[in-house]
This record gives structure tokens, C-alpha cells and sequence, in this order.
């Protein structure tokens, strides 16, 4: 392979002219090897894309879009948000597109008012993009977001639903489930439950999921507590639980919220799990650390995203193909933040 020093002309960034002389092929092969087009020998392929490397060529995507009419690159509309979810979420959208040579424009708003989400819909299908991941727990859906979501690709995580969209999710209610029943198969008369906020869907499953759990066993269902996902508002619920005597079990809608729960208990003198059970939903890498470790129900974040750009993809290369929903499972990862209730047989 040759060697050159970068483009023609002094300050010139390199060219494609540039790549296919380092490469020793011609500028219509580096065209093809960098428009994904399947019919490029793999040897051939590794050179242009070393080429690529050594050079620090990028293509100018006005020019990708017009020499291929396609831009490569899908849109996610997400919450402007810090928790380690969201994060992870992302992180296997951009591993699964990138292993597909996409790119990925992300739109964040701070609400989910439907104004912002028409305007992050509406700045992606801007940008070109050939589909859309609407990664936001969406309950109402505007005649603008139909619109938008209805004229490109789009699949849609955390339950929102639209006319035209594929929907990849967990199934919150069956989460809930799994961590209300595992408190009661421990002895405990009851579980208390904080929740996550009420627009969001996944907060309001998971309420269901608890609730049907307990009268399908016919017991007392507690009045609900309501946190904001952080870890201040399961500290605040905490200090409530923890000044009722008969709570002996508390479902927390996430971990980070459940981290909040802990601390507020063990400053009131309740200990966990001794004199109170407590389960996450998450399983986030702290999870496992914290003392006591968090019994929770895990959701596979990377998975999902990985899962939801598969199936963008298919429905990019088959706009006709009927929609097709997936459902991914959570599961139970029990530790030691919860245990067998007072005067119950292990």
C-alpha cells in the first residue's frame, strides 16, 4: 500500500482520490466500499477501509446522500436524562447500528409533551434520516407524530404506540409480578409499592402488575407512593415506610429509587431484609454492589436497543412488511436485600 502525506494542497483534508491511491484502487471502488454495496471483495474492502484509517478520510454526507440517495444513519428520539437505563438504552442502539455500518442522530427533549417530540421528530426527518427509534414512553400521540412516524421507519420502545410503528418492549406488568410474588412466596401479609412517575408507561404497568398480584392472592392492597425515578424520591418514601410498623415488604419501581428506599430505612433503625424486604427493577451495575445487594427484577437495556435496531433495519429494507412486536422477558435476580418474613419457615 502506499504512503502520502494527506491531500493535495497544503491544509487540504484527504480526498476519496486520496483513499483509492493509498488503496490502489479506483475512486468508484472506495465509492462502493463506503456506500455498503455488497458486491466489494473482503480483501478489497479491508484496504479501502485501512486506507480509511491511515488517511482519517471522512466522507461529507451531502455527498453520501446524493451519490447513494440513502444516509445511512437512524434517528433516536430519547429524554434528556441521566439514569443509568437511558444510558445503557443508547449504548446498545449505537453498538447494534454501528456493527451495521449505520450512524446515529440522536434528538433529546426535555418533556414528554407532544410538542417536543414533534420537534425532535421533526429535526430528524430533517437530517435525512432512514428511520427512527422513538426510545420515549409515549402515551399520547398527536396527529403530527402520526404523521411523522407514519412517513419513515420507526419502531418505538418503553410501550408508546403508533399507527405505524414496530414496538420492542419488556414486559413491565410480568415484572411486577415477579417481584411482588417473590415477596409473598417469603411470608410477607403485603407489599408496598413506590412507583415511578405516572406519564410514564412503564411506571404505570408496573402499578397494574403489582396491584392484580395482590388481589389475585386476596391481600391488602397498600395506598401507593410516588417517586420520580431518582434516588431523593425513594429516599422520601423511605422515611414514610419506614414509621409504619406493619411494613414488612416494599416493590420499588427502579433501583436507583430503591437505593433511595435503603438509606432512608437503615437512617430510621429498620434494617434490610430483616425488618423490611426490598426489591428493584433494573438490575443496574450498582445493583450488585450495594449493601445489602439489591434483590431486582434485571431488563436487558443493551438488548433492547440491539433488538430495536434489527428491526428498524428490517423494516428500512421492507416498508411493506407487516409489523411485528417483540416482547422481552425480565427476570428475577434474587440477593440479599430481601428475606423471609418474621415467624415464616425458610
Amino acid at each position: 500500500m502506499q504512503t502520502v502525506n494527506g491531500g493535495e494542497g497544503a491544509g487540504r483534508p484527504p480526498g476519496m482520490a486520496d483513499v483509492a491511491r493509498v488503496a490502489g484502487v479506483s475512486a468508484q471502488t472506495v465509492s462502493r466500499v463506503l456506500s455498503g454495496h455488497p458486491n466489494v471483495r473482503e480483501r478489497t474492502r479491508e484496504k479501502v477501509l485501512a486506507a480509511v484509517d491511515q488517511l482519517g478520510y471522512r466522507m461529507n454526507s451531502a455527498a453520501q446522500i446524493l451519490s447513494s440517495g440513502r444516509s445511512r444513519t437512524i434517528g433516536v428520539v430519547t429524554l434528556q436524562t441521566t439514569f443509568y437505563s437511558r444510558l445503557t438504552l443508547t449504548f446498545g442502539i449505537e453498538s447494534a447500528a454501528r456493527a451495521a455500518g449505520y450512524a446515529v442522530s440522536t434528538a433529546s427533549t426535555a418533556s414528554l409533551d407532544t410538542s417536543a417530540v414533534e420537534g425532535a421528530l421533526s429535526r430528524l426527518a430533517d437530517q435525512r434520516v432512514e428511520g427512527i427509534i422513538l426510545a420515549i414512553p409515549l402515551i399520547h400521540v398527536s396527529p403530527r407524530i402520526e404523521q411523522l412516524t407514519g412517513s419513515l421507519p420507526t419502531v418505538t420502545i418503553d410501550g408508546s404506540r403508533t399507527e405505524a410503528s414496530e414496538v420492542v418492549a419488556v414486559n413491565q406488568s410480568q415484572a411486577a409480578r415477579l417481584a411482588t410474588r417473590h415477596l409473598l412466596d417469603l411470608g410477607h401479609e403485603t407489599v408496598w409499592h413506590v412507583a415511578g412517575p405516572g406519564e410514564w408507561l412503564d411506571a404505570a404497568s408496573r402499578l397494574e402488575g403489582w396491584r392484580e398480584t395482590l388481589e389475585a392472592e386476596g391481600r391488602t392492597v397498600p395506598p401507593v407512593l410516588k417517586g420520580d425515578w431518582s434516588p431523593s424520591s425513594g429516599y422520601r418514601n423511605g422515611l414514610i415506610l419506614g414509621r409504619i410498623p406493619e411494613v414488612t415488604a416494599v416493590f420499588v419501581a427502579s433501583d436507583e429509587m430503591a437505593f433511595g428506599v435503603i438509606r432512608a430505612l437503615h437512617e430510621l433503625g429498620r434494617r434490610v431484609p430483616e425488618d423490611i424486604s426490598v426489591v428493584g427493577v433494573d438490575d443496574i451495575a450498582l445493583a450488585e454492589y450495594c449493601s445489602p445487594s439489591l434483590t431486582t427484577v434485571a431488563q436487558p437495556f443493551a438488548e433492547m436497543g440491539a433488538l430495536a435496531v434489527g428491526h428498524l433495519l428490517r423494516h428500512i429494507d421492507d416498508p411493506e412488511a407487516a409489523p411485528e412486536p417483540a416482547s422481552v422477558e425480565p427476570k428475577l435476580i434474587v440477593r440479599t436485600s430481601t428475606a423471609h418474613a418474621r415467624g415464616t419457615t425458610p
